[in-house]
């Protein structure tokens, strides 16, 4: 009753006049840069940092959230009629959507992703806003060795989720380890990093390099590629936009398979979109009644990944608001966002700022009927977005984030670190290395520098702290874990090959 009772206080806040625009802007926003290739909501949060940096805490905050719920309904929309997926979770959706559209049966396979997302995001997030203060009330038994270790387990999972390798991925994280330390040492008083430049010694901003990493390295990516890739085209949707009955009967087992897929592994360290839905695709073609349509069009095979989709999203945001740890590229700059209002995301949030919370997670049920809403009759619109020339899209998007770092600090070496960052993102993309774990490790470095002090502090000194707290021990014994276990089960699995050789 009281979850009911705090939850009914953020629908207050969420229907707020202000509130609805932040949150209408948001889902038209992240649904038009989830239609657009290569423009995912990370970047689009990211742009907008620093342009929020004195509005409304709630407000903001509201908008990126329907920003990032946005972006996961919209990437259906390419991935059905051109087969380009506009967010790497909708690769799924491709598969069967754009048989789909092909065989003229677009309009359904829109609508069943609509309307598949729309339940998903529903059902998941009631779950949040369920289990969030739960899972708050556990963490406030942490110490500071704890969350010490929690945050090892975050660099190391990050780590191996994102990128092609796990030294990629650790390298990332190293490079943003040592962009967090840049700035004064507040223990020692020490210049760390600094060069000697004054504009340097308060750090670097989150912002800023948020805006470098995402957003110039990724204009800087599509200048270079100009002219090696071909333009699709769209598909025509021909016949009835909407679903049959025996397309209902069809989709809405999947709708429910896909959310129970989608939101528990949303909400782990290591979970992400992309697991989910080849899960949920995997699941609905074994229980498929005719598994001979997969590959040629199987409504199923849109309806439980686009769920799986949709409610990994709100499943990502337990840990973030929980416990302050991002496990996606967006979370890690929505990380970002709640530290420019000075909000530290963990378990006193839900007691210092409650309404903000839950103003937040309010919203969500808001933004996910304005999304249905915008979806449905507006596809026509979508796909015109896809005829912008790449050159002035980015073009924009280069003024803009120049523009909008200005607006937050003035300063020639602003910009400087910023192209800096910029050229550093676009050689990591040339060379494969993920760009998200830079931004979390950025983020999280300097927390988990100040709670390993302080652990070590309060046991004067004594290390083994780290490994007498029960759950500081559990949780480093799974970050070696997930940082060794593959790598040996790899080396078992050669060596038995060897032996049957």
């Amino acid at each position: 009753m009281e979850t009911l009772s705090l939850l009914l206080n953020g629908l207050s806040i969420a229907i707020q006049p202000a509130n609805l625009l932040f949150a209408l802007v948001g889902v038209v926003l992240g649904t038009a840069v989830g239609v657009l290739p290569g423009i995912g909501p990370a970047m689009t949060v990211a742009l907008l940092l620093p342009v929020t940096f004195k509005m409304d805490p709630a407000g903001s905050l509201i908008m990126f959230a329907g920003i990032y719920y946005g972006g996961m309904y919209g990437g259906s929309t390419t991935s059905i009629l051109l087969n380009t997926p506009g967010e790497s979770a909708s690769i799924v959706t491709a598969m069967e959507g754009n048989k789909m559209a092909r065989a003229g049966r677009g309009g359904p396979a829109l609508a069943t992703a609509a309307i598949g997302s729309f339940v998903a995001g529903t059902i998941a997030t009631a779950l949040l806003a369920i289990f969030a203060p739960w899972l708050a009330e556990v963490a406030i038994a942490f110490g500071p060795e704890d969350y010490f270790a929690l945050m090892v387990v975050a660099f190391i999972t990050v780590s191996a989720t994102f990128g092609s390798s796990r030294l990629r991925g650790l390298t990332s994280l190293a490079i943003g380890l040592t962009l967090g330390i840049v700035g004064i040492d507040k223990l020692t008083g020490q210049p760390r990093l600094s060069f000697g430049v004054p504009d340097l010694l308060d750090g670097l901003e989150v912002t800023t390099v948020a805006v470098a990493m995402f957003a110039v390295g990724e204009a800087m990516a599509v200048a270079a590629q100009r002219g090696k890739e071909g333009e699709g085209t769209v598909e025509a949707i021909r016949g009835s936009l909407w679903m049959t009955a025996e397309d209902w009967r069809r989709s809405w087992k999947p709708w429910l398979r896909g959310t129970a897929f989608g939101f528990p592994i949303g909400a782990l360290p290591a979970g992400g979109a992309e697991i989910p839905t080849f899960l949920s695709y995997a699941a609905e073609k074994r229980l498929a009644t005719n598994p001979e349509e997969f590959g040629h069009g199987a409504i199923e095979g849109v309806a439980g990944p686009e769920a799986a989709n949709n409610a990994s999203a709100a499943g990502t945001l337990v840990p973030l608001l929980t416990l302050g740890i991002p496990t996606s590229a967006t979370a890690a700059i929505m990380l970002a966002g709640f530290q420019q209002y000075n909000l530290q995301p963990g378990p006193l949030l839900f007691v210092t700022s409650a309404d903000v919370v839950w103003g937040l997670i309010a919203s969500l049920f808001i933004a996910n009927v304005m999304l249905i809403v915008l979806n449905l009759p507006l596809v026509g619109l979508w796909v015109r977005l896809l005829s912008i020339p790449r050159p002035w899209l980015y073009g924009g998007i280069l003024v803009f984030a120049t523009v909008g770092v200005l607006a937050a600090k003035a300063s020639l070496v602003e910009l400087g670190v910023v192209l800096a960052l910029g050229l550093m993102a676009y050689g990591m993309r040339r060379f494969d290395y993920p760009i998200a774990p830079v931004v979390v490790g950025m983020i999280l470095g300097p927390m988990a520098e100040t709670q390993l002090r302080r652990a070590l502090q309060i046991s004067n000194g004594d290390a083994s702290v780290l490994v007498t707290s029960p759950i500081s021990a559990t949780l480093l014994a799974v970050a070696v874990l997930a940082l060794l276990g593959p790598m040996l089960w790899a080396r078992l699995g050669w060596s038995m090959k060897a032996d049957e050789d």
